[in-house]
């Protein structure tokens, strides 16, 4: 009998749904929730009391010099990401991870009975709408939407660049915007961590 499941990595970009499926597991299940935001300085999202460098990030790199400044900052957190992995398993205390610098290459070679990975996949108009509807993009001027529209482009580079990493290295991918398909992931989830 395969033993249960012992930690949930949880991939995405940007307002996909991580941190809600995350809340919800270890609200049910009662594990620690972790996430990797808090770990590194990214310019993030452009709303908000946007500080003058956030928007010159925005305003004047191009799209691909976003996105490749976004895999990098990945790159260089999973330094601070796999050791915060290996303790939390090395103690014995079931965790949900949840967070965009969970990269489907990263995460693939972890994977193991007691360890499940998944990538939260949507199509852009709902990802877009989400990002959006949270900016407040309706009441923005036109310099605000700029940025905004900026970060929404960074946001959808980087969930066509997570989908293709994942079919390549063959982790699971659930559609964020079919609620069927969250939901039968949080049940499956749910029963195997408590096999």
């Amino acid at each position: 009998m395969p033993s249960p499941l012992q930690a949930i990595l949880i991939s995405g970009t940007s307002h996909v749904g991580k941190s809600t499926l995350a809340e919800k597991l270890t609200g049910r299940l009662g594990w620690s929730g972790l996430s990797t935001d808090g770990l590194g300085r990214h310019p993030g999202r452009p709303w908000l009391a946007v500080p003058p460098p956030v928007a010159e990030f925005y305003e004047r790199l191009s799209p691909e010099t976003i996105h490749w400044f976004l895999k990098v900052h990945h790159e260089n957190m999973w330094r601070q990401i796999r050791p915060m992995i290996e303790a939390e398993r090395s103690a014995g205390r079931p965790f949900v991870l949840e967070g965009a610098a969970l990269r489907p290459e990263y995460v693939a070679p972890l994977l193991t009975g007691e360890m499940f990975g998944v990538l939260l996949h949507a199509d852009d108009a709902f990802l877009a709408g989400r990002m959006r509807s949270a900016a407040g993009y309706e009441r923005r001027d036109a310099g605000e939407r700029h940025l905004i529209d900026a970060f929404v482009e960074r946001s959808l580079r980087e969930n066509a660049a997570l989908q293709a990493s994942a079919r390549e290295v063959g982790l699971g991918i659930v559609d964020a915007a079919d609620a069927r398909a969250m939901a039968d992931l949080f049940d499956e989830l749910v029963a195997r961590a408590s096999a």
